[in-house]
């Protein structure tokens, strides 16, 4: 069995699913984890955040229900609304980051939304994959040289097309895969509890003859 979580790093509600990602990936670390990016914020949706007029209402429902903190730089890049989520730009740099190490996609990807959220870096800026990579014990240069590759603009166009082929609506969902079957564990927001029961149910639903 593997997860795969499917996010956006632009997205409020996946950066408040990080403290339960973290939670599984610490409690479960031989169970692999991929991390596909979706295209939230691609097309007509690209627009200045003050389009958004529901951004801070859905940060404070989101701060809430998870726990997240939305820092000051943030709150300061946001502030005049002429900020722009771009989430292939954000995708590359999720592919860049999963391309210099692998098996820690989950933990770079919750590394990369605390950049985001936290230290208000934009996703579009190169200097961003240098800062997370550095934090990250990752070749800095590398990675902000791989953010830039046409290679991640391909990672991201194939990581959002499947994401489309496994049926994801919404951001964040992680998903349990056996083979070419997925069964859904979490949409939006779950605790790491109650994940952990569905994977022991699911489990032992394998295990019955």
């Amino acid at each position: 069995m593997r997860l795969i979580y499917v996010f956006d790093a632009y997205c409020g509600w996946s950066h408040g699913f990080s403290a339960t990602l973290r939670q599984l990936t610490a409690r479960h670390p031989g169970l692999p984890v991929e991390v596909v990016s979706g295209g939230l914020f691609t097309g007509a949706r690209r627009v200045p955040v003050r389009e958004f007029g529901y951004l801070q209402g859905a940060n404070a429902q989101i701060a809430e229900a998870t726990g997240a903190e939305f820092g000051a730089a943030y709150e300061r890049l946001i502030a005049d609304g002429s900020f722009v989520m771009d989430s292939e730009a954000a995708a590359r740099g999720v592919a860049a980051l999963r391309e210099a190490a692998p098996l820690r996609a989950a933990d770079l990807a919750v590394a990369l939304q605390h950049a985001f959220y936290i230290d208000g870096l934009s996703l579009s800026d190169p200097a961003t994959y240098r800062t997370v990579a550095t934090r990250t014990g990752l070749d800095a240069q590398a990675v902000a040289a791989a953010f830039t590759h046409p290679r991640s603009a391909a990672a991201a166009a194939a990581d959002f097309q499947r994401s489309a082929r496994l049926g994801v609506v919404g951001f964040p969902t992680l998903l349990a895969a056996h083979g070419d079957t997925t069964t859904p564990l979490a949409y939006g927001h779950a605790s790491a509890a109650q994940i952990e029961a569905r994977l022991a149910a699911l489990t032992h639903s394998r295990r019955l003859p």
